[in-house]
């Protein structure tokens, strides 16, 4: 699907990663959701990064007691009326001169049993509402990003002078690319290479006669990259297998190298 049918089609099963992370899924939604999970990164990275962020949340909100609090929980122990021990005999309620110099033992009050449910439940729905608004935030930040990238991709594809080229190797796999020297930018395709292991990622290189390789990027996965600042003494492009994060020179031998000529390149 391409980039701007991406944005138009949002699969509502993205939105399931925030309340599968808080293991808030109903079994049949959670069966679902881990099926899509399998061969989605995004929804994975974004489980991961929901799951860190609950554990921090919950450190976030913890406090230590204040220095005080175990001297007003001791004397609230001992103002606190007990229950008689099993099998003894409660005490009528008698005059106090019937007793002498031992009062009754007082009567200890039902203790709350919902209370510390309450504030456990509160706080819970505190880490929840913290982390749809963390997601929310990302989405946008997300979306906003995608919808930058599209508007460079149309302002390419738009130039006057854009022309395409590609190349496919013996395997199928293949790199593509829409270019305008006037603008000095290209959008860049790379298909049927797949991800690298070990974190390892696709970096795309400049190359020109007599000069080190220029870093234009790092490839995600099938989406489009907009390589700027090519300029015409540009031969080709040259995709490389980096580790996480990319790299400052390229570290091994490209995988694919496409020629820039045929678009106008190379002078």
């Amino acid at each position: 699907m391409s980039l701007v049918g991406r944005l138009l089609h949002r699969e509502d099963l993205h939105s399931l990663a925030a309340p599968y992370a808080l293991d808030a899924l109903e079994p049949g939604e959670r069966r679902r959701f881990e099926k899509h999970l399998k061969d989605c990164d995004r929804c994975a990275e974004e489980v991961r990064e929901l799951t860190e962020d609950a554990v921090r949340l919950a450190f976030s909100a913890a406090a230590p007691p204040p220095l005080a609090m175990r001297d007003r929980v001791l004397a609230a122990v001992r103002a606190t009326p007990q229950e008689p021990a099993p099998g003894q005999e409660r005490v009528p309620n008698l005059p106090p001169h019937v007793w002498g110099a031992q009062p009754p033992p007082p009567r200890r009050r039902p203790r709350p049993l919902f209370v510390p449910f309450a504030t456990a439940t509160a706080a819970a729905a505190l880490v929840v509402a913290s982390l749809f608004a963390v997601q929310a935030d990302r989405t946008q930040n997300r979306l906003d990003a995608e919808q930058a990238q599209s508007r460079e991709i149309a302002h390419v594809l738009a130039a006057t002078d854009a022309r395409a080229t590609s190349y496919k190797d013996a395997q199928g796999r293949s790199i593509g690319a829409v270019a305008s020297v006037s603008e000095g930018q290209a959008v860049v395709t790379l298909s049927g290479y797949g991800t690298p292991s070990n974190g390892r990622v696709h970096q795309l290189w400049l190359m020109r006669p007599r000069v080190q390789p220029r870093s234009l990027g790092l490839f995600e996965a099938d989406t489009p990259l907009v390589a700027t600042g090519l300029s015409r003494s540009a031969t080709s492009l040259a995709v490389t297998v980096e580790p996480a994060g990319g790299s400052a020179q390229p570290t091994s031998q490209p995988v694919v190298q496409l020629a820039l000529k045929s678009v106008g390149f190379g002078e």
